[in-house]
């Protein structure tokens, strides 16, 4: 007798392949899905580090900020702080471990270039450089690609009587006591809205009235 040969039928192979199509469908989903989730936790910790920079940066160079004022410069007495809806300056200093020693004239401000905008950050040193001393100004971008940065005040005047919240701390003898930081994303993010409480008295006790500078000479609160 001939042996009948055995094979597959039509039918079995076609339900073959559909099986197989399906299960790499679902492989191939559940490695997108997998692929996706892995981006967006990336993407949401690079998030919560780019922010975690920005709020240490102002929670340990703001906050400190120092009441001093600005008699040795060609513009003439100004108090050090100053500060816009979108711009800041203040005087503070920075860890030893930065190797810029003396207190820094920190200059926050809002630019604009090629359509995008970025919050840049300038140092340079408060107090004037003996002769022969050489030390170039610092500027790095704090977070790129800012859709909106708004700066608002809380304090008062005289320091004595009740703080309300402004959008411009100019041409003031104090400190404010707490700033508040806003900033939106191009992408949609918006960071936690930021208050900085400024630590140190903000009020200049070192003259009597408000115009009289400290002695650079000895720059020291007493």
């Amino acid at each position: 007798m001939r042996q009948k040969t055995q094979g597959f039928t039509l039918i079995e192979v076609l339900i073959a392949m559909t099986l197989l199509s399906m299960m790499m469908v679902l492989l191939f989903g559940s490695l997108k899905i997998c692929a996706d989730s892995w981006e967006k936790g990336e993407n949401k910790i690079t998030e919560v580090n780019d922010y975690a920079v920005v709020y240490n940066f102002f929670h340990q160079h703001l906050s400190l900020a120092q009441p001093l004022w600005n008699d040795f410069s060609i513009e003439g007495n100004s108090f050090s702080f100053q500060g816009t809806a979108q711009s800041l300056q203040f005087v503070s200093a920075l860890p030893a471990s930065a190797g810029r020693s003396g207190l820094q004239l920190f200059s926050v401000d809002l630019h604009s270039d090629n359509n995008d905008r970025f919050v840049n950050v300038t140092l340079r040193p408060f107090f004037p450089l003996s002769d022969g001393a050489s030390w170039n100004n610092a500027e790095e971008t704090l977070i790129n690609h800012v859709s909106d940065f708004r700066l608002s005040y809380f304090g008062s005047a005289d320091g004595i009587s009740p703080g309300t919240w402004q959008d411009e701390w100019l041409v003031k003898n104090n400190l404010p006591q707490l700033v508040k930081i806003n900033i939106s994303l191009e992408n949609t993010i918006i960071y936690p809205e930021m208050i900085i409480e400024l630590k140190v008295d903000g009020v200049n006790n070192n003259s009597n009235s408000a115009n009289a500078p400290i002695n650079f000479n000895n720059p020291r609160s007493d």
